[in-house]
């Protein structure tokens, strides 16, 4: 039996102790896509006009084409580009296939006005950018 869309956001540390509810709002504002190993989620130094939640599935981080993370399902990419109207800080890459969940800027800026407590973790994953340009945050 597939997973009710809300049963997948559940496992994404961004959402952690939201509701229900709260997450049902939140994947009414997703386009879930499933998408082949080798596709490009995100290109470093592109405008950023979407936030993607990667739901199943693994992916490549690279910096300047350097891989610098394999992280598990669950990490969530764009929100510094969308917070800090910046290019992309590093390039996504599936490397299986992958079930994400993506949310575009205008759902993205309500999501964190009805949120206050996904807008604080957003912004302090912005700050640990900033001090960290060339890293990927540790889990």
């Amino acid at each position: 039996m597939k997973p009710k869309p809300d049963e997948l956001l559940r496992n994404v540390p961004l959402f952690a102790g939201l509701s229900r509810k709260e997450l049902r709002e939140v994947s009414r504002l997703t386009a879930r896509m499933q998408l082949p190993a080798g596709r490009t989620l995100i290109r470093q130094g592109a405008q950023g006009h979407e936030f993607i939640v990667v739901l199943e599935g693994s992916v490549d981080v690279l910096i300047d084409g350097e891989v610098v993370a394999r992280p598990a399902a669950g990490e969530c990419y764009g929100e510094v580009a969308l917070l800090d109207h910046a290019p992309r800080m590093a390039t996504v890459v599936a490397t299986s296939d992958v079930i994400v969940d993506i949310i575009s800027q205008p759902d993205f800026a309500d999501l964190l006005e009805l949120h206050p407590q996904i807008e604080e973790r957003v912004r302090e994953a912005l700050a640990w950018y900033h001090e960290h340009p060339r890293q990927h945050p540790p889990r």
